[in-house]
């Protein structure tokens, strides 16, 4: 890296996230931030995905509109450290390739972990239906979900009995 040398741009956080790799490695930094909060072992999935939703969108918010100005130092006589990155971000031109990425990753991300939210706790409650269902008509008593059922409801010492029927 050359110190002191003067870049090509005048304000190098409009193309910044125009530049090579930024894309994959905002992606694989939301991944990394997934993984990292699911090796945490008192965290369920579902707490999982809404933790790294909100981590992500927080995180987005601040570097992206709280914070104005810019890191390098500009020769556009200020006109930088009055706008936040989003403001300055392909030279405020609308409707960028960036722009829209970076519009409609947070909805991409916001949809999957619900769908997938919803997935397991959807496969959780039809297994939990499941086993109650089979556990109330063949299991042993003790075996079963709710042991004052599971003594009301059957005899111990038929339950040969009521497996084959």
């Amino acid at each position: 890296m050359n110190v002191g040398v003067a870049h090509s741009e005048v304000n190098p956080n409009t193309r910044v996230m125009n530049s090579r790799g930024i894309w994959l490695t905002y992606a694989l930094g939301v991944g990394m931030l997934h993984i990292v909060l699911l090796s945490i072992p008192f965290f369920s999935v579902p707490v999982v995905w809404t933790l790294t939703n909100v981590i992500h969108n927080f995180g987005m918010y601040v570097f992206m509109h709280a914070v104005k100005g810019t890191p390098f130092e500009t020769p556009d006589q200020g006109k930088a450290r009055l706008l936040t990155h989003w403001e300055q971000l392909d030279y405020g031109v609308q409707f960028t390739s960036s722009r829209k990425f970076f519009t409609i990753s947070p909805i991409i991300l916001y949809v999957a972990s619900r769908h997938l939210e919803q997935e397991i706790f959807s496969c959780k409650f039809l297994h939990e239906v499941r086993h109650n269902t089979l556990c109330h008509k063949h299991c042993f008593p003790f075996e079963c979900a709710d042991p004052q059922i599971a003594t009301t409801t059957r005899s111990p010492h038929l339950w040969h009995q009521q497996v084959l029927s």
